[in-house]
């Protein structure tokens, strides 16, 4: 069997089909969501268009990599031993951003409940849902692809934004259906930007020092995780985030520029 030819542009290919598989499915979302039908059908079809990036990392994988088979791809950005320092490192930042925050809003909020979950029953279903329906479906193909082959021309920094940016912008279709209007949603888009692009150059640098794909799904997972179990004006926790993580992203870059700022000689 002929071989099928190589992609020119694999990365903004990969952009463009996790974009095309995105919007149908996402729509397909708001349609169950407004036509009243269950719960658990909404937060299936919610599930899968999360994993659009897959789908279309899948799709192209013959033509990326010729030769090369999809599983073994997966499973060798999963082989390499995990590095615990770098695990508790990671919950502990996370962690101390989530605390700030959750004092911040405590010291401003007149409501009953600052958390958005009542039990551990509820925190327990969330918790799987939310990795399900995000890191789980989006990690093999913004970082375990795209992110480590735009390495391959540019610093790991210039890699970060250029993913981090195009990781944003799939978001699009969802800052639509906050709500928000005018002055409002430039705001909510400027600083959900900020805080995507600050977690992936976070996502970079801890996942260049321990190659395992689980490093990125961790910090999404912990990101989405705790900004969802907090009660309180999504503009607001949008922008702690945002200047937190962005602190983060600045303080990693300093502590060690050699990981972020200069292109690394081969990307696997």
């Amino acid at each position: 069997m002929r071989r099928k030819k190589k992609l020119k542009k694999p990365v903004a290919s990969f952009i463009i089909l996790t974009n095309i598989i995105f919007w149908p499915l996402f729509c397909v979302v708001g349609a169950v969501k407004l036509l009243g039908y269950p719960t658990w059908l909404f937060d299936t079809v919610r599930c899968l268009s999360a994993w659009s990036s897959t789908f279309a990392f899948a799709i192209l994988f013959p033509r990326i990599y010729p030769g090369q088979r999809f599983i073994h791809f997966v499973k060798q950005k999963f082989k390499n031993k995990l590095s615990l320092s770098v695990i508790v490192l990671i919950v502990m930042i996370q962690t101390a951003i989530f605390i700030m925050i959750l004092f911040h809003i405590m010291n401003n909020y007149e409501e009953t409940s600052i958390f958005t979950l009542s039990s551990w029953g509820m925190l327990s279903f969330y918790f799987v849902k939310t990795l399900l329906s995000g890191p789980l479906g989006e990690e093999l193909g913004w970082r375990g692809f795209a992110l480590l082959e735009l390495q391959k021309k540019y610093s790991p920094l210039i890699a970060s934004i250029i993913i981090g940016f195009w990781w944003g912008m799939w978001h699009l279709p969802i800052w639509l259906t906050t709500g928000f209007m005018g002055m409002d949603l430039i705001k909510y888009s400027f600083f959900f930007m900020l805080t995507i692009i600050a977690t992936t150059i976070i996502m970079t640098v801890f996942y260049t020092i321990n190659q395992n794909l689980i490093i990125p799904i961790i910090i999404h997972q912990l990101f989405n995780f705790f900004i969802g179990s907090i009660n309180g004006n999504l503009i607001d926790l949008i922008m702690y985030n945002a200047i937190l993580y962005s602190a983060v992203a600045v303080l990693l870059i300093l502590i060690n520029p050699k990981k972020v700022l200069y292109k690394i000689q081969s990307a696997k």
